[in-house]
C-alpha cells in the first residue's frame, strides 16, 4: 500500500479536459473548470485551428500536474496523439477517452478498453493453468 500513487486531497484533486468546444463548455457548466493564480487552466478547447503540438503540449501538461486526478480526453483528439495516449502508464492521472458529439464512441480505438481487456485475458489464461 506504500507503493500506491496517491491523490492530492488538501485540496481536492482536479478534472482536465481535452476537447471540442461543446464537451468542454458541458463540463464547465457542470463545474469542472479551474483556473488559477498563474491563468492556467484545466481544459483545451480542439477545433480545427488546434495544431497537433498544441494538444501534444496540453497533454504533457495535465499528465505531469499533481493537481490533476482524471484527463478526459475526446477519442477524436486522442487520435490525433494516439502514440502518446497509448505510450502514457500512469495510474493517476487517469486517462478516460470520451465520445462527442460529432464523432461516435469506438471502443476498438479506446486504449484504457483495450489494456483491460488484454489484462483479463491475460488472467483467464493464467486460471485456466491452475
Amino acid at each position: 500500500m506504500a507503493n500506491r500513487p496517491q491523490i492530492r486531497t488538501a485540496a481536492s484533486a482536479l478534472i482536465a479536459m481535452i476537447a471540442d468546444e461543446d464537451t468542454v463548455v458541458g463540463f464547465l457548466l457542470a463545474g469542472v473548470g479551474n483556473v488559477d493564480l498563474r491563468r492556467k487552466t484545466n481544459y483545451l478547447i480542439v477545433d480545427s485551428k488546434t495544431t497537433i503540438k498544441q494538444i501534444e503540449d496540453a497533454f504533457k501538461e495535465f499528465t505531469s500536474r499533481e493537481d490533476i486526478a482524471i484527463v478526459l480526453i475526446s477519442q477524436y483528439v486522442a487520435n490525433r496523439i494516439r502514440f502518446l495516449v497509448d505510450s502514457y502508464n500512469k495510474p493517476i492521472p487517469a486517462i478516460l477517452e470520451v465520445p462527442s458529439k460529432d464523432h461516435p464512441y469506438d471502443p476498438a480505438q479506446d486504449s484504457v478498453l483495450s489494456r483491460v481487456k488484454n489484462l483479463v485475458s491475460v488472467e483467464s489464461v493464467a486460471s485456466d493453468r491452475r
